[in-house]
């Protein structure tokens, strides 16, 4: 089996698009995947993140359609030929630009579609005809129901990071969408991780497919140096900046587990000078665009992310991933530490661990089948100046109770407050009323007679009628009555 893009069958304006990009050596997934998917047969690929699982379907997907492409305008001789489904709008906005740099010297049209931005542009590139649509679920089904995109001409189904899809809650939106497309077609699945439930999914909508694993599923990559620190959390952000500084690392990913933790680590980091942006589901698409772009350009040295961006996001040359949080899925842990170390490349990977953290550590250790060792980094005592300490150490420091004139409240006389705000700003208090009155003794009554509100009240006639029954009003009569 060929190794080299060149000794591939591709088409000319395929292999010049590929030439320029600078492809030489196919990777073990490419290697095994584009000639099955050129025969048309199903596909069920395994390989670890960052082995180029985008060109291994999209290229011999684009070659076959190239029987389709054509020169006219018309919508109509533009229809959805292939599918391609993600995850998340960064994956699908990423695979969208790869296939349109395959694609560019051909005259086959792609298209993306993801939610967090308006659907008016969307439907109109959907309305001038596509062949290859990128998209996530929910907005796909939008466009569905809108009426906007029609799939009953699609031979060619991709499912990407099929795993993550389902982590999400996809698999309604998923079967939903299947059930729109001919059964005749060739589906694709290729996923980092094989769980049971992805089996059940090949099981339910490939027909024979062809497995390929390029490596043991769940299996990290070998370029990737795996480091545990015992880090208290108070701790973590100068465990950080230790690593950061001792190995000279420039850029790196910071992973945490919720939305919160990633917008207060973010402006913790920044605080201390260090340039940072945050990148969670909260943030709006264009905010999330904009921080990967400002990364990616080198505008950002740290990205601090939730796990929106662990799967497949293709970011060259990141030396480090930091797990400031270990995550709660340790499928979720491969894919983080995937961001580095890719195609070839080598990386490091720190997780800090918490006492609390014991257990989920256990689970990664079983996913990926080996003994991690959480060893303890030596911190500096004194940080360094300029820098924030951490909330306990400031704490420690920090007088307890309010302080007056350089006291501590509990060393505070009230009786000094009156001095204290007349020496401040000219503040006088009110004037305190000396009625004579209010300062004379309790004084017993002279007579026995009965306090006024114990007198009797006057007695009123008795009436027939209880007097708890109201008397009817008088109304003036619209109309006299007939006598």
């Amino acid at each position: 089996m060929t190794d080299s893009f060149s000794n591939l069958s591709l088409a000319p304006t395929l292999a010049r698009a590929v030439a320029e990009m600078g492809y030489e050596s196919m990777t073990p997934i490419q290697a095994q995947a584009i000639p099955v998917v050129l025969t048309g047969q199903d596909v069920m690929g395994a390989a670890q993140t960052g082995t180029g699982k985008t060109a291994a379907f999209s290229l011999p997907l684009l070659q076959r359609l190239l029987k389709h492409e054509n020169p006219s305008t018309s919508p109509a001789r533009h229809p959805v030929r292939a599918l391609v489904l993600l995850p998340t709008r960064e994956l699908a906005d990423q695979v969208a630009q790869q296939i349109k740099l395959y694609a560019k010297y051909t005259q086959l049209r792609s298209a993306v579609v993801f939610g967090g931005m308006d659907m008016k542009p969307q439907t109109l590139e959907l309305k001038k005809g596509v062949e290859v649509l990128v998209a996530t679920p929910g907005r796909l089904l939008d466009h569905i129901e809108a009426k906007n995109a029609v799939l009953n001409q699609v031979e060619y189904v991709v499912l990407d990071e099929a795993d993550r899809m389902l982590d999400i809650g996809f698999l309604p939106d998923l079967q939903r969408i299947l059930s729109f497309l001919p059964k005749q077609r060739t589906t694709l699945l290729f996923s980092a991780t094989f769980s049971p439930e992805i089996k059940r999914l090949a099981g339910s909508y490939l027909q024979n497919p062809v497995t390929i694993e390029v490596a043991r599923p769940n299996e990290t990559a070998s370029t990737v140096e795996q480091r545990f620190y015992a880090a208290q959390d108070d701790d973590k952000r100068r465990v950080i900046r230790k690593v950061l500084t001792d190995r000279g690392i420039k850029q790196a990913f910071i992973f945490v587990n919720s939305k919160l933790g990633c917008g207060r680590l973010a402006r913790s980091l920044e605080r201390e000078g260090l340039k940072t942006a945050a990148l969670h589901g909260d943030k709006s698409q264009d905010e999330r665009l904009k921080a990967l772009e400002a990364f990616k350009q080198g505008e950002v040295d740290l990205l601090v992310c939730t796990d929106v961006a662990a799967r497949g996001l293709d970011i060259k040359d990141v030396p480090a991933v930091f797990n400031f949080d270990v995550p709660f899925n340790a499928e979720d842990y491969v894919h983080r530490i995937g961001r580095t170390g890719r195609a070839g490349a080598s990386g490091l990977a720190v997780t800090l661990v918490s006492p609390s953290d014991t257990r989920l550590v256990g689970d990664i250790e079983k996913l990926i089948k080996k003994k991690l060792e959480v060893e303890s980094l030596q911190l500096d005592d004194h940080p360094r100046p300029g820098v924030e300490r951490s909330e306990r150490e400031r704490s420690d420091e920090r007088p307890r109770g309010r302080v007056y004139e350089g006291r501590r409240r509990e060393d505070f006389d009230p009786r000094d407050a009156s001095e204290l705000r007349e020496r401040r700003g000219g503040f006088r208090p009110a004037p305190v009323n000396r009625d004579p009155f209010f300062a004379k003794p309790y004084e017993a009554p002279s007579s026995d007679a009965a306090p006024s509100w114990e007198s009797a009240a006057p007695k009123t006639p008795r009436s027939s009628i209880s007097a708890n029954i109201k008397p009817k009003r008088k109304v003036a009569a619209l109309f006299k009555t007939a006598e």
